[in-house]
This record gives structure tokens, C-alpha cells and sequence, in this order.
């Protein structure tokens, strides 16, 4: 018998819709890689970045940040903030997926639009709108305090009230996504092994926790290793506008990133930011890499690689 070959075909068609997006892909992620010398190179202007001097020591531009003073403080502020806003968005985005799979799809319709309107406003616009509220002289809470015979807080000389006001904030904005994300997983259930438990007896409860929960922990256990790969990198806009760069607030909204761009700004050095900024992706798929690895231990089939 005769084995015809086959010859593999190109579908020029899909190739070439794949073209643009692969070209962005390449500028965007591949291309500035070549950047990775920055944070080890006395930067000349006139010389261009690969004509620019070596810098001794090697790892000169990552001194300024680690001998810092406030090196523990920020760092502490990035991590602490970034696991509260993991954790909070996790559960309330789960909870509120779990309703909704409850709800008719005319009301779905209607509670994904409103929680997902705020993920496209700009932090600058949400600044306004927390500045309308919290303003100390003709704020919401102001005036309400005021006619309720309450003293009237300043929240933009008193720390501690970000510890909350930033995390609700961030859950404002980012928990509609996450909620439509788990919304859309459980879309792709089986229903009948929700009807299924129904005739044998199970309850909503249990229903919801030995079928709809192991269902979507692939999808949690996903999001949770990619938001934790950037732990380390904390969202500029929100920490730099919303608490309308306060220098009372710097003990709790000061973060790595706020800090390395007041730096930048002041020095003009971007050795220095560069630097800060490898450091920030090192770190962060160390972070990444280990419970990554912890997972796999676990269960497997879980494990992002």
C-alpha cells in the first residue's frame, strides 16, 4: 500500500488576520526588552542608551532604593495593599458571580452594566468623585456630619481612614470585571448537575459548594497566580491621584511606584526607575514562581506551568 503524504496547508486568511496583532505583541513586550541594560548604565543623552557608559558598581542605580530610609515602609504599603485588594475582589467578585447565575438574564443584564460601567473611568476622574465626597469644607460626608452633630473628619490629613477608603475604592472600580469573568465560567456549567443534586435533596448551599465552587476554582486559582505575579507593582493612577498625592498620606498610600516617580521626577534619572522597575519584575515572578509551585504540589492540574 501506498502512504500518500500530506502536505500541510497554510489559511492565509487567518494568517494574515493574526499579522497585526502579532506585530503589536512583538513592539510592545519584545522590542522594549532591549531596555533591560537601563538599571545597569550611567545614562548619556547625547550617547544614546547602548553608547552610554557601564555603571560602577553594577548594581549602583538599585542603592538608592534599597538604602533608603523608607525602603521597608513603601515596601510593606505595596505588598499589604496589593494582598488586601487580591483577597477582598476574590471573595466579593466569587459571591456576586454566585448571585447573579441566580438572577434572570434581564436582571443579569441590568447588574453587570452598573458594576462594570466604573472599570472604564480613569482614576483621575474617580479621584474627583472621591474628593467630592470626603472634600473637608463641602464634601458629602462633610455636610452629612455636620447635620448629624458629628465632628468632621479630614480624611486628607488622616492616614488611617485610607486603610479602608483605598480598598473599597479599588473594589468600586475592578470587582465588576472579576465578577463577569467568574459570571462567564459559570455560564459554561452543566446544568444538570445542578438539577441533578436539586432531586436528590441537596440544598442551594450545598449545591453552591460541591458543584458551582469546584467548578469555578480553576478560574479562581488562575486569577489569583496572575494578580500575585504583579504583587509587586502597584496601580500608579490609583495611589498617585486619589489621595491627590498627600505628603500627610504617605505613611499608608505611599507605594513603590508613587515613590520611584517623585524620584524620577526630582532627579531625572532613569537609571534609578529602571532599575526599580526590574526589581519589581523580578520579584514579582519570584513571587509568582513559588506559589506557583505550591499549587502544584497541591494539585496539578491547577498550576499556570
Amino acid at each position: 500500500m501506498i502512504k500518500k503524504s500530506r502536505k500541510s496547508k497554510i489559511n492565509w486568511g487567518l494568517t494574515l488576520l493574526a499579522i497585526p496583532g502579532t506585530a503589536v505583541l512583538f513592539a510592545i513586550y519584545y522590542i522594549p526588552m532591549f531596555g533591560l541594560v537601563i538599571p545597569f548604565k550611567r545614562i548619556d543623552y547625547s550617547r544614546g542608551i547602548f553608547g552610554s557608559d557601564w555603571i560602577s558598581p553594577v548594581f549602583k542605580n538599585f542603592e538608592f532604593f534599597f538604602n533608603s530610609n523608607d525602603a521597608v515602609r513603601i515596601t510593606s504599603n505595596t505588598l499589604s495593599m496589593n494582598f488586601c485588594f487580591i483577597l477582598i475582589t476574590v471573595l466579593v467578585s466569587i459571591g456576586l458571580a454566585l448571585l447573579m447565575y441566580q438572577f434572570s438574564a434581564r436582571k443579569v443584564k441590568l447588574f453587570q452594566t452598573c458594576m462594570f460601567v466604573p472599570y472604564f473611568i480613569s482614576w483621575v476622574v474617580a479621584s474627583y468623585v472621591v474628593y467630592a465626597l470626603l472634600c473637608p469644607d463641602m464634601g458629602v460626608m462633610s455636610v452629612l456630619c455636620k447635620k448629624l452633630g458629628f465632628s468632621v473628619p479630614n480624611f486628607y490629613n488622616t492616614p488611617h481612614y485610607w486603610r479602608i477608603i483605598m480598598p473599597l475604592a479599588y473594589l468600586w472600580k475592578n470587582v465588576g470585571y472579576m465578577t463577569l469573568l467568574y459570571y462567564a465560567t459559570l455560564l459554561g456549567m452543566d446544568i444538570h448537575l445542578l438539577e441533578a443534586a436539586a432531586i436528590d435533596g441537596a440544598t442551594k448551599k450545598q449545591r453552591t459548594w460541591y458543584i458551582m465552587l469546584p467548578f469555578l476554582k480553576p478560574t479562581i486559582v488562575l486569577m489569583v497566580l496572575l494578580q500575585t505575579g504583579k504583587i509587586f507593582n502597584a496601580d500608579f493612577g490609583m495611589f498617585y491621584f486619589l489621595p491627590r498625592n498627600s505628603g500627610t498620606l504617605y505613611r499608608v498610600t505611599d507605594v513603590i511606584d508613587t515613590y520611584v516617580y517623585r524620584a524620577l521626577r526630582d532627579t531625572g534619572d532613569i537609571g534609578m526607575a529602571s532599575a526599580m522597575g526590574l526589581f519589581q519584575t523580578l520579584a514579582g515572578f519570584a513571587t509568582l514562581y513559588v506559589i506557583n509551585v505550591v499549587i502544584r504540589k497541591i494539585d496539578r492540574d491547577n498550576a499556570l506551568f
